[in-house]
């Protein structure tokens, strides 16, 4: 029995000792590192020597331990160690922990709040890493901290304002992350803060006061976020400031001239900005800048000559601004500057030749001014130069003769000025020269040979001067070029068959010359062509079908020469081509089917030929057409195809003096986007649809032609029924088309009486219209309300829409909300549309349009709201409302509604699939009116501002399409 009991025992006591043993085996520390590691995923096995069997855990990689007998884990560096998965609230616990370096990993989750009981830490890198979430503000109880790596993670929310409790800290660097919000003001507390860096986030709000107590600051590095207001003058306040990094953000207001005390600044960097103003002349005192970059702000007044003193200055860019004024002569002070740009500015006057005593100068580009006199002959002895532009100036006289002796020139573009003489022997005379641009000059002479055998070159631009002699072949065996440019010069000769050895080109643009002969076949080669311009030359020959084997071309003009025979067919395999010219040639024969197959084309001219034959149907299936399409000056005959009619989006449509019969196809009339067009001398008959702009000059030479504006047509008109029948109809079948034709009224007339009203009422107001089929309104005492004719209130609106719940918006629009409800049927049927617009009064409505993405192209570039910028917002609103979609759309989808829809027409024509999805669409008449109401919306949305109508003509449009459509339900009673 006692030794049962002693077996008994030992089998209880030999796993507690063993447990015993195994606890006592490793401290407290290493089994916390333990479950760090637990929480790990370490595919790499790069922990392996863990052993929970050893004592205490200062062997383990990474791991560094006290001195002392107890040793404690001061350190944990696991950096580049491949791992993955979480960091466990464990670390808290490491409470002698100095240093805490994860970085370089794939380390993801929140930064465990634990941290903050890791008191002695001075050190805390989790840089390069996954970890998310917002920075915890248990951060703010390292009081011994200093520096603070978390830069290229994923964290979210604002720094937090405890991050001021950190008094020991000296370096902040969170940049690359997603973190929000404000700057915290506690910033300023940090006293012995050296390094800030936080670019690349979404830090918006201004840049605090503060920041000026921050005075070890040395490096502040805040761009590419989103910091608007002013440049704080607390700035100047730090002396020991060498880095101001703040380009990309929004700043607005003055350059401080406080920042000019900051004495020990090297690099100043402000660019992509909205700052105003003239740029500080103190800046001429900061003698330690080498980097002072400004560009691409609203910067303005003359550039101030203290800039000379920048004795140490190395980089200096103010280009894309406003500035005015000549180009100071103290540049020529500054002898270690090696790149200046000053382009695109209002600067006048001559080039200083002061400027050619900067013999460090690399990059020098005074482009897009409006700089007169010559270029000074002292550049072609700078010996580092190796980038020199100054195009679209107003130069003169001749290029420096030397230019290239003694440079080693990359890049050289002298275009859009007034300079004469011949180009330089010498330009590539060290083969480095990459792209050589002289066009739209006087130039003359021949092409130099040290051009055409330059092996480094890849684009030779040399068009719009007057050039002589022939087309250089040396030019043939330069693998790298990849672009020449020769076009409105005086070449002639042929065009040699050493040009299909140019495998590289992408760009050969020969046009305006006096070149002869046929084309070579060897041109078929160039696999990468993209774009071959040959007109207005003398060449002869049939087009030779070698050049169809080019596929990527995208533009082929080959008009005003002397090619003859037919087109071949394979003109249909070049399914990337988007321009095709061949007009006043002498081209014969039938046109090919074929060319229905190119679907991206947007302009076709093949006039003053001999083509013959019919008009093929398939070029309705051009649905990409916008530009034109001219079949003018030859011999076709037969009917046009009503095919046509399928090309909604096309501008121009030019089919005069041909033996075109038969009538003109009625569908015509639906060609809204149409605004140019020519029938004239044919042996067309019948009636004229109605067309936009339609003069006599359009018809004439066709004896059967009638109807306006010609002679009228004689015919027998069939009675209508009673308008109390069509009434009744159209009001039982029209539900959609009230909506649509209503909103484009109901919110004209609305936007206008807010408009007004907000004139006189400076307060936001909201107006509530619902889309209905006459517009009649009254005023309630608060809103401006439209009610519709059949009589359900704006209360009827809050009760079937939920009091405008979100679930019941259809979308949103320039400046209001589409909602879709059920109304009782004795108002307007199964549904009825809302818009309710809610507009400050200090926006005006182009504004408002141009804020949600509705503004018209041409404002990129004119930065002007006119009546046909309003229309093109208008033409969206209508688009927006008939197919459901969002003004903004993502890329892939073409980036706004008007690419969305022009992408669908070319792609599946004009068809109920474009409108909304969520509409049930069973009446064709219905369907028909709305892809009418759309044409109308893509003629408001032309690309040139001229093809648009004006407001009251698309009024009367929409009156005319809404009377059709009411004529079709008369038809039907």
């Amino acid at each position: 029995m006692m030794r049962k009991l002693t077996i008994l025992a030992m089998c209880i006591l030999l796993p507690l000792t063993l447990w015993i043993s195994e606890t006592r085996g490793l401290n407290l520390e290493g089994q916390y590192l333990l479950d760090i590691k637990n929480k790990f995923v370490d595919d790499s096995q790069n922990l392996k020597n863990w052993n929970s069997n050893d004592s205490v855990p200062c062997g383990w990689i990474g791991v560094t331990c006290s001195n002392y007998s107890n040793q404690e884990v001061l350190s944990l560096n696991l950096s580049s160690l491949a791992l993955s998965g979480n960091l466990s609230p464990s670390i808290g616990r490491l409470v002698h922990l100095k240093d805490l370096d994860l970085s370089y990993n794939g380390l993801s989750g929140n930064i465990p709040k634990e941290i903050g009981n890791c008191l002695s830490l001075v050190n805390l890198r989790l840089n390069n890493n996954m970890f998310g979430g917002e920075v915890p503000v248990e951060i703010g109880k390292l009081l011994s901290l200093e520096k603070l790596i978390i830069y290229n993670n994923k964290f979210t929310g604002s720094l937090p304002m405890e991050i001021g409790n950190l008094l020991s800290l000296t370096q902040l660097v969170t940049y690359s992350n997603n973190i929000s919000g404000s700057l915290p003001r506690s910033i300023g507390k940090l006293k012995k803060l050296t390094s800030f860096r936080a670019g690349q986030n979404m830090i918006s709000g201004s840049l605090p006061s503060e920041i000026g107590g921050c005075e070890s600051l040395v490096m502040l590095g805040l761009a590419q976020n989103q910091l608007s207001g002013e440049i704080p003058k607390e700035i100047g306040m730090l002396k020991k400031l060498s880095q101001v990094i703040l380009w990309e953000n929004q700043l607005s207001g003055l350059i401080p001239n406080e920042i000019t005390n900051c004495t020990s600044l090297q690099t100043l960097a402000l660019y992509k900005n909205q700052l105003v103003g003239p740029i500080p002349k103190g800046l001429g005192n900061l003698v330690s800048l080498e980097y002072l970059y400004l560009y691409r702000n609203m910067l303005n007044g003359t550039i101030p000559r203290e800039i000379g003193n920048l004795s140490s200055a190395v980089e200096i860019d103010f280009s894309e601004n406003g500035l005015t004024g000549e180009i100071p002569l103290e540049f020529g002070k500054i002898q270690g500057l090696e790149l200046l740009y000053l382009f695109e500015n209002q600067l006048v006057g001559t080039i200083p030749v002061e400027l050619t005593s900067l013999k460090n100068l690399t990059k020098l580009d005074l482009s897009i001014n409006a700089l007169t006199g010559p270029i000074p002959l002292g550049f072609q002895y700078l010996r580092k130069l190796f980038m020199l532009q100054l195009f679209q100036n107003s130069l003169s006289g001749i290029i420096p003769p030397k230019l290239g002796v003694y440079s080693n020139l990359w890049v050289l573009d002298l275009s859009d000025n007034h300079l004469r003489g011949r180009i330089p022997t010498y330009l590539c005379l060290h083969s480095n020269m990459i792209i050589l641009n002289l066009g739209a000059n006087n130039l003359s002479g021949n092409i130099p040979t040290s051009i055409t055998t330059c092996k480094t070159l890849v684009q030779l631009r040399l068009a719009g001067n007057s050039l002589v002699g022939r087309f250089p072949s040396n030019l043939c065996k330069l693998v790298n070029l990849t672009a020449i440019e020769l076009g409105q010069n005086k070449f002639r000769g042929s065009i040699p068959g050493e040009v299909g050895s140019c495998l590289a080109l992408q760009r050969l643009e020969l046009a305006d010359n006096a070149f002869t002969g046929e084309l070579p076949r060897e041109i078929g080669t160039l696999r990468e062509l993209g774009t071959l311009n040959l007109s207005s030359n003398k060449l002869t020959g049939e087009i030779p079908s070698e050049i169809f084997k080019c596929k990527m071309l995208q533009r082929l003009d080959m008009c005003c020469n002397n090619f003859s025979g037919t087109l071949p067919s394979d003109v249909g395999s070049l399914y990337q081509l988007e321009l095709l010219k061949l007009s006043n040639n002498k081209l014969s024969g039938t046109i090919p089917l074929a060319l229905g197959n190119l679907s991206r084309l947007t302009e076709l001219q093949m006039g003053g030929n001999l083509f013959h034959g019919s008009i093929p149907r398939e070029f309705g299936s051009l649905t990409g057409l916008q530009i034109a399409l001219n079949l003018s000056f030859n011999k076709l005959t037969g009917e046009i195809p009503s095919q046509l009619s399928n090309v909604v989006m096309l501008e121009l449509l030019l089919l005069n003096n041909n033996d075109l019969s038969g009538e003109i196809p009625s569908s015509f009339a639906n060609l809204s986007s149409l605004f140019g067009y020519n029938f004239s001398y044919n042996n067309l008959t019948g009636p004229i649809p109605l067309l936009r702009n339609m003069s006599i000059s359009s018809f004439i030479g066709n004896k059967g032609l009638c109807g306006p504006p010609l002679d009228q047509c004689i015919q027998t008109q069939p009675s209508s029924p009673s308008q109390s029948t069509a009434k009744r109809r159209g009001i039982r079948t029209s539900k959609i088309i009230a909506i649509t034709a209503a909103a484009i009224g109901g919110v004209s007339l609305v936007l206008i009486v807010v408009i007004v009203y907000l004139i006189r009422r400076p307060m936001t107001t909201t107006v509530a219209t619902s889309i209905q089929e006459d517009g009649k309104s009254s005023e309630t005492s608060l809103d401006i309300y439209f009610p519709p004719k059949e009589g359900f209130t704006f209360q009827d609106l809050v009760a079937a829409t939920d009091n405008f719940d979100e679930s019941f918006v259809v979308g949103r629009g320039a400046c209001g909300t589409v909602y879709k409800a059920v109304l009782p049927a004795a108002h307007v049927g199964d549904f009825g549309l809302a818009k309710v617009i809610d507009m400050p009064h200090s926006k005006s409505m182009s504004a408002i349009a141009g804020s949600y993405g509705y503004i018209a192209p041409e404002y990129a570039y004119t930065m002007k709201v006119t009546e046909k910028s309003d229309i093109y917002s208008y033409g969206v609103v209508l688009l927006e409302l008939l197919t459901g979609k969002a003004p903004v759309q993502p890329i892939d989808q073409g980036g706004d509604v008007v690419s969305w829809v022009r992408s669908y027409i070319r792609r599946d024509a004009l068809s109920s699939g474009v409108l909304d999805a969520r509409l049930k669409l069973e009446d064709e008449r219905i369907v028909s009116h709305m892809l009418n109401v759309l044409k109308i919306a893509l003629l408001c949305t032309s690309v040139s501002p001229v093809a648009r109508p004006s407001m009251r003509q698309v009024v009367l449009m929409l009156i005319e399409s809404d009377r059709q459509e009411g004529d079709e339900h008369t038809d039907t009673d």
